[in-house]
């Protein structure tokens, strides 16, 4: 079920900040600021539809004693209420889905099962964090970022014709749809980089040097997010962690998921490693255009240095010079002759050395 605000807005904006003020010093909450049910989208064995989220329906999902699938997107504290009171799910699972940033992880809890789970989303961080509370009646998920993932699992249950019979399958394509998540975000990584090394090699700024370290910044945050979860689901396989109600041969899928995400990390490091070799590439490409740079003002000072010291010798009034210069003719022939002949020189001895 995914669960949108269901706060009045048109009262919040009609009723005075005074009021709204007074309200809370007398220990009432402002009309914005009450818990009012919120609008959830849930799977269960009738349909698939909206509910309004509140205690009495959440009672009703589970006193009907069919599986279902219940999201709640942006669950604030009364929310967090009903998952405590009315599931009954442990103090410290509860607490663990109310702090978000969590290390992904498979922990049991008796009657049922608490997971963190990441997919990608396209936000600032490409990720995003899904905690799912399942057993065998019911699965239960909660996350703060939008979750395209999960648009198309909706759609093929709301289309299905027969109940939900194996739960265990639906926590997979849940599982699987944010694991395959990934996949696009890195395709898009690799077009990228592709592109930077093209332009890096055409000509290198700065912006290309701030887009790959923030690349690499979002390739490390996917690492940390998609390792832990490798581990967990390695764990799952090797017997370390348990499903509920995994039937024979469910656990051929969820060793799909694992090689899913042995895929995603060797891809992230992979781009990791790429990224790092853009950089190089950069940074070389950087240092040759300094080098080229450098030599073309080492070969005008050079030039230059020669012209100087001729331009200094003939200016100190030798008396030999005061009497044989007295015409043009002898000034040009070995005045600017001399500065000529030294720059000629010059020019072939640095294209015989290939300096240009």
């Amino acid at each position: 079920m995914v669960c949108r605000q269901g706060y009045d807005r048109l009262v919040a904006e009609d009723s005075p900040k005074d009021d709204q003020a007074g309200a809370t010093l007398m220990g009432e909450a402002p009309p914005s600021q009450r818990g009012a049910p919120r609008t959830c989208f849930v799977v269960h064995d009738r349909d698939s539809s909206e509910m309004r989220f509140s205690r009495e329906s959440a009672a009703e999902l589970l006193a009907s004693g069919g599986f279902f699938w219940l999201d709640l997107d942006r669950p604030d504290a009364d929310d967090f209420e009903i998952l405590r009171e009315v599931f009954g799910f442990h103090p410290l699972a509860v607490e663990d889905s109310e702090h978000f940033d969590q290390r992904a992880k498979i922990e049991d809890y008796d009657d049922f099962v608490f997971l963190v789970v990441y997919g990608a989303s396209p936000d600032d961080d490409r990720l995003v964090e899904v905690h799912c509370f399942y057993s065998e009646r019911f699965l239960v998920t909660v996350h703060q970022d939008d979750c395209p993932a999960f648009a198309e699992i909706r759609r093929r249950y709301q289309k299905r014709e027969e109940e939900i019979d194996r739960p265990s399958l639906l926590l997979y394509r849940i599982v699987d749809g944010l694991v395959d998540s990934f996949f696009p975000i890195l395709a898009d990584f690799d077009d990228r980089i592709d592109e930077l090394e093209d332009q890096i090699f055409r000509e290198a700024n700065d912006k290309q040097l701030q887009e790959i370290f923030q690349m690499k910044r979002l390739l490390v945050g996917m690492r940390k997010a998609v390792s832990p979860q490798r581990d967990a689901f390695a764990g799952l396989l090797g017997g370390v962690a348990e499903l509920p109600g995994l039937a024979q041969g469910d656990e051929r899928y969820f060793r799909d998921v694992y090689d899913h995400l042995i895929r995603i990390s060797d891809l992230i490091d992979s781009y990791r490693d790429l990224l790092t070799s853009a950089m190089d590439v950069y940074l070389s490409t950087v240092s040759n255009r300094l080098n080229a740079v450098m030599k073309q003002l080492a070969v005008i000072a050079t030039i230059f240095l020669p012209l100087a010291w001729l331009t200094g010798f003939f200016g100190q009034n030798f008396g030999y010079l005061v009497r044989s210069i007295g015409g043009w003719e002898t000034f040009v022939g070995v005045g600017v002759g001399t500065e000529l002949v030294a720059l000629a020189i010059l020019l072939a001895l640095f294209r015989r050395r290939g300096w240009f």
